[in-house]
């Protein structure tokens, strides 16, 4: 019997790494034919190399894994890695092989891979109908947080979560930092994580909430613990244990 081949389409460098590597160890039989960083380049790939098994982000470049997914409807098993709880659930009870929580999991993805070689003797499910369901959820899906207004005296200051490189708690107020100013707001740090785009903004600690877009390595201290540099701050941000597994593979 032949070895099972996939395409893996992530438009998130660091987590296709940490992908590629998990199913490296629970499925060494899993042959990775191609791996894409936008849907376009998954849609080749999967014509190009007709996988067994597509693993799909759901928000990606240039095609969505939704578009994706419906190219290959019927003719292979597919997994959707998405950041948004309803479409997962949605996906999971609905045919589709099973999906995969941003960040990633790793008991979750061990079960996700149980299920896969499980189904892998079972003809692809059929995704037209999941598939419309979920472009449905997908357009009626809220909006993140675009900006935060933060009180300096007298002014309201306005600054844009593009310009944020990091959110972290201070006693009943929460830390606003950019490249050149820091702020105080008095919404706590769990109810951002419920309204920032959890693609852009990872909890790196119970107390912090980055912007990917800002981070510039990641490095070890001397006993051992993960931090993060910043593109254009000075100090260093402490990566918990909990969330360490966000950068293993950078």
């Amino acid at each position: 019997m032949n070895a099972p081949t996939a395409v893996l389409a992530e438009d998130e460098a660091v987590l296709r790494g940490e992908l590629r590597a998990r199913l490296a160890d629970l499925w060494p039989e899993l042959h990775i034919a191609a791996e894409a960083a936008d849907g376009v380049e998954a849609t080749r790939a999967f014509a190009a190399h007709a996988p067994d098994v597509l693993i799909l982000d759901i928000q990606m470049p240039s095609m969505t894994g939704l578009e994706v997914a419906r190219i290959a409807s019927g003719k292979c098993h597919v997994v959707f890695v998405t950041a948004y709880d309803k479409y997962a659930i949605a996906a999971f009870e609905q045919g589709a092989v099973d999906y995969l929580m941003k960040p990633i999991n790793p008991a979750r993805m061990a079960t996700a891979v149980q299920r896969l070689k499980e189904r892998l003797a079972t003809p692809p499910a059929n995704l037209t109908d999941l598939l419309g369901a979920l472009a449905n959820q997908q357009s009626e899906a809220r909006r993140f947080l675009r900006w935060i207004n933060a009180s300096i005296g007298n002014t309201i200051k306005v600054i844009t979560v593009d310009e944020i490189c990091y959110f972290k708690a201070d006693a009943r107020y929460t830390l606003v930092v950019t490249p050149a100013s820091e702020s105080l707001i008095k919404k706590p740090i769990r109810e951002l994580t419920e309204e920032l785009d959890p693609t852009m903004f990872w909890q790196i600690h119970r107390s912090t909430l980055v912007n990917v877009h800002s981070i510039a390595a990641v490095t070890r201290d001397l006993r051992g613990h993960l931090q993060l540099k910043l593109k254009q701050r000075q100090e260093a941000l402490p990566v918990s244990e909990s969330y360490a597994h966000l950068f293993r593979q950078m």
